[in-house]
C-alpha cells in the first residue's frame, strides 16, 4: 500500500541513512534527505538505485550539522523527520568536543527547524551506547530505562556524545516541542550488507576478519543489528502513534567474535580463507590498547556480556531483527562484491 507525505532523512549518504531512504521509497514516500557536499549526489543516487527507483521522488540538498544554514528549508514541507546523521570521525579524539559539539549542536538545530517546519514526528538515532551504565561491571541486561551517565570516569567521547545529543533533543522536544512529537531510536552494533564504501565503522568488524587484518579472535561480543532492520524501526517509530515520546532498543542476538568468524567460515568458504579461528589473549588486546586508542576502548568489555533488550520495541512496535548469520553473511558477500576486502 502507498504511503503519503515528504520524509527529510538527515546524513543520506550515511549507512543507516541510506537504507532509510531505500525503505521510505518502498513504501512509496516521497524523500527530502541531506547531504554536505552536492558532489556526492550522483555516488548517493547510485547506492538507492541498487535497491529501489526513486524516480522523481528523491530529492537532495545540502546543509551541514555544525552550520544553521539549509535547515529551514530542508525541512519546510516535511510530514516526518528522520535525524540519522551524525558526526563521525576515524579516529577517537584527542578533544572530546569534535564529537560532543556537532552531535548536540546538530540535534539541536534538527529539532528545532522540524518544529519550525510543523513536522509531526521526528525519529533520532541514537546508540545503545547512551543507555549503558559502567563498562568492566557486572554481566547484565539493559534497557530503555538506563541512561548513561556521560560525566562518568572511562567514558570515551563517542558514548559522550550519543548520550548527550539524546539528551538534547529530549530537553527541546519538551520544552518546545508543540505538536512536534520525538521518538529514538537507539541501535546495537549494526552489520548487514551494504551498499558502498560509506559504510559504518561497525562494518569494519567483518571486514577485518576476511582480510585476515586480526590476528586472532579476542574475547569481545556484542549484541548485533541488521541494518535493514533498523530502517525498518526508525519507519515503525515514525508512525506508530505509541511510539510517541518514547525509546527504543533495536538490538538482535549477541555473539562473540567467534562466533562471527565461524559463520562467515561455514558460509563462504574459500572467500573467507583468511579469517582467524585462534583465540587472542586478552594480555594482547590491552597490550595494544595502550598504544591505540580505539583498541583500548575495548578492553572493558572483554569477557563481558553486555546485553541489549528489545523487548519494547516488539511489544509496542510489533518490530521483529532477522537470525544473526543472515545479517552476517549478507555483509560479507556485499563487502566481497564491492571488492572492499
Amino acid at each position: 500500500m502507498s504511503e503519503t507525505g515528504t520524509v527529510l532523512v538527515t546524513g543520506g549518504t550515511g549507512y543507516v541513512g541510506a537504507r532509510c531512504i531505500i525503505s521510505l521509497l518502498e513504501r512509496g514516500y516521497s524523500v527530502r534527505t541531506t547531504v554536505r557536499d552536492l558532489r556526492r549526489e550522483a555516488e548517493l543516487r547510485a547506492m538507492i538505485a541498487k535497491e529501489v527507483d526513486p524516480r522523481d521522488r528523491l530529492h537532495v540538498c545540502t546543509t551541514d550539522l555544525t552550520a544553521d544554514r539549509g535547515w529551514d528549508e530542508a525541512a519546510k514541507g516535511a510530514r516526518y523527520v528522520l535525524h540519522v546523521a551524525s558526526p563521525v570521525l576515524v579516529r577517537a579524539p584527542k578533544d572530546p568536543d569534535e564529537l560532543i559539539r556537532p552531535a548536540r549542536d546538530g540535534a539541536a538545530r534538527v529539532l528545532r527547524a522540524a518544529i519550525r517546519a510543523g513536522a509531526e514526528r521526528v525519529v533520532m538515532t541514537s546508540s545503545v551506547a547512551a543507555a549503558s551504565r559502567r563498562v568492566g561491571g557486572p554481566d547484565c541486561e539493559y534497557d530503555e530505562t538506563v541512561w548513561t551517565d556521560p560525566d562518568a570516569p572511562g567514558v570515551d567521547a563517542y558514548t559522550r556524545s550519543k548520550t548527550i545529543a539524546e539528551r538534547t533533543a529530549w530537553e527541546i522536544i519538551g520544552a518546545e516541542g508543540g505538536a512536534t512529537t520525538l521518538a529514538v531510536v537507539n541501535p546495537s552494533v549494526i552489520l548487514g550488507p551494504v551498499l558502498g564504501r560509506d559504510f559504518s565503522p561497525s562494518i569494519g568488524l567483518v571486514q577485518r576478519l576476511l582480510a585476515g587484518k586480526v590476528p586472532g579472535l579476542p574475547r569481545l561480543g556484542f549484541d548485533f543489528v541488521d541494518v535493514r532492520d533498523l530502517a525498518d524501526l526508525h519507519l515503525r517509530a515514525m508512525t506508530n502513534p505509541a511510539a510517541a515520546g518514547q525509546r527504543f532498543i533495536g538490538a538482535g542476538e549477541f555473539a562473540w567474535m567467534a562466533d562471527i568468524a565461524r559463520v562467515l567460515k561455514a558460509a563462504l568458504g574459500p572467500e573467507a580463507a583468511k579469517v582467524p579461528t585462534r583465540a587472542l589473549p586478552d594480555f594482547v588486546l590491552r597490550l595494544v590498547g595502550l598504544f591505540d586508542r580505539d583498541l583500548g576502548a575495548m578492553n572493558g568489555y572483554l569477557g563481558h556480556r553486555y546485553t541489549y533488550s528489545s523487548a519494547k520495541a516488539q511489544s509496542v512496535l510489533g518490530w521483529k531483527a532477522r537470525p544473526l548469520e543472515e545479517t552476517v553473511v549478507d555483509c560479507g558477500r556485499s563487502l566481497i562484491t564491492i571488492g572492499a576486502v
